[in-house]
């Protein structure tokens, strides 16, 4: 019966509580989970099937729990996720030499954590970026999943910014199929002069739900061999926040598509 309760759980995080009271009337009219296929079309076309079919196996084993119980499973524990999303959660990420007071967890770990979790969306920022090969492929199995995946990278010297590595050429070369951006060069020199400044900050966010703030560049030492620091957010305002203000800079000019 665990099981049961571990998937009705899922999927009160993965759907919209909208999404979750038309399963839960549906399924409060079925009478066992042999009728499940009746209600498959309520989960939506976005939704993963394995968790459909783990959620009508364990049904199925957990035969004592009726239909009414399912269903308010289903409208609990979209209540408590909407509880926690509203809360989120903030953790400490430490990326180095270990003390004993602060957990260890390397950026790469934290980084493809946030990407295989992206449903839909991901805005990953950094200075540079290279010889990140499983981060690339992570971005490329979202990518198989229908998730958009927009990075916004610091310009080489050649095109008005403050690199002598390409950045963008190697990420478009490694991700054709990604929406790659630079900071606008008009707009930052209206802004700050021939100098310029320079896309410095480096985060990613995962469908407003997931944001990972970090001192940390897209490159090898990060990943490897440097003392980095950073805070992942899970739920709360500020990942959505974080989302909005980053497709704002598109929307306005500050950055633009290459």
């Amino acid at each position: 019966m665990d099981d049961l309760w571990q998937v009705i759980a899922e999927l009160g995080n993965d759907l919209h509580p909208d999404r979750i009271a038309i399963i839960a009337t549906r399924i409060k009219s079925l009478r066992s989970a042999d009728e499940m296929d009746r209600v498959k079309t309520s989960f939506g076309p976005y939704i993963d099937q394995r968790l459909v079919d783990r959620l009508k196996k364990a049904w199925r084993d957990a035969a004592e729990v009726g239909p009414k119980e399912v269903a308010a499973g289903l409208l609990a524990a979209s209540a408590t996720s909407s509880i926690s999303e509203h809360r989120g959660s903030i953790e400490l990420v430490w990326t180095g030499p270990s003390t004993g007071m602060v957990p260890v967890r390397h950026t790469e770990q934290v980084l493809r954590e946030i990407i295989e979790s992206a449903k839909k969306r991901l805005f990953l920022v950094s200075f540079v970026a290279y010889e990140v090969d499983s981060i690339i492929r992570a971005l490329r199995d979202a990518m198989d999943r229908q998730v958009q995946v927009n990075v916004l990278l610091e310009s080489s010297q050649e095109y008005g910014g403050r690199l002598d590595f390409d950045s963008v050429k190697a990420m478009r070369e490694s991700l054709p199929l990604a929406y790659i951006y630079v900071w606008n060069t008009d707009v930052k020199k209206k802004g700050y002069g021939q100098v310029g400044g320079a896309v410095h900050a480096k985060c990613l966010v995962a469908d407003g739900k997931f944001a990972f703030i970090t001192s940390a560049n897209l490159s090898a030492a990060a990943m490897e061999r440097n003392m980095e620091l950073g805070v992942l957010v899970k739920w709360g305002t500020l990942p959505d926040q974080l989302e909005c203000h980053l497709e704002a800079l598109i929307n306005t000019g500050i950055v633009e598509l290459i």
